[in-house]
């Protein structure tokens, strides 16, 4: 399959992923699951055990395969579990899917990442991987910080010699720091429109 082709499957789940999160959260708002933190909880069912691996589930997809915004899951994680559980919730997903790509973009090689990513990102980090010990400071940098394009980023640090054993340690290190930062903002923000909306 080739790299155009690849790209238009994974565009096209995409704007489905988009579009069924649009349709679901129109479908939440008219069930007032949001005015109801007890009616969102039970969206992911009663059990403390299957809830949790549901949504951890869902985070590893949305990390792999991009069919729902990252920004909406990890919003999700925060209101259905609250900041704490939330947070644990959405760092274990988000690791464990973090992990999964870099060793698909080793396995799989440039036409692969450049299936999932656009030329316009592979071109402007490519040259991160020049030198290896500048581009293992750069990445974790990168990760610690929650504006940066982590998947992008683990996708093509396959192209590099670094360990599995580094990378990993990387990501459980940096990876709290941005989820923790984004979770609150997620629910200082949430608290905000609400307080605008007259929730």
């Amino acid at each position: 399959m080739s790299v155009a082709t690849s790209r238009r499957i994974i565009n096209m789940i995409s704007i489905i992923g988009l579009g069924l999160s649009i349709a679901l959260t129109i479908y939440f708002i008219n069930l007032g699951v949001f005015k109801d933190i007890n009616a969102l909880r039970g969206l992911v069912g009663h059990s403390v055990i299957l809830g949790p691996i549901i949504f951890i589930c869902l985070q590893i997809l949305q990390v792999v395969v991009p069919i729902i915004p990252g920004g909406i899951s990890s919003a999700a994680g925060v209101l259905i579990f609250g900041p704490y559980m939330g947070f644990v919730y959405n760092y274990v997903g988000i690791c464990i899917g973090s992990v999964i790509i870099f060793l698909l973009g080793r396995r799989y090689g440039k036409p692969f990442i450049l299936s999932m990513i656009s030329d316009k990102t592979y071109d402007k980090y490519i040259g991160w991987l020049d030198n290896q010990s500048r581009f293992e400071k750069l990445f974790a940098v990168a990760i610690f910080l929650p504006v940066a394009p982590d998947d992008a980023l683990c996708l093509m640090a396959g192209l590099t010699n670094i360990s599995v054993k580094k990378f990993t340690l990387i990501i459980l290190l940096a990876k709290p720091i941005s989820i923790f930062l984004y979770s609150m903002a997620l629910i200082y923000g949430g608290t905000f429109l609400t307080g605008l909306l007259g929730g």
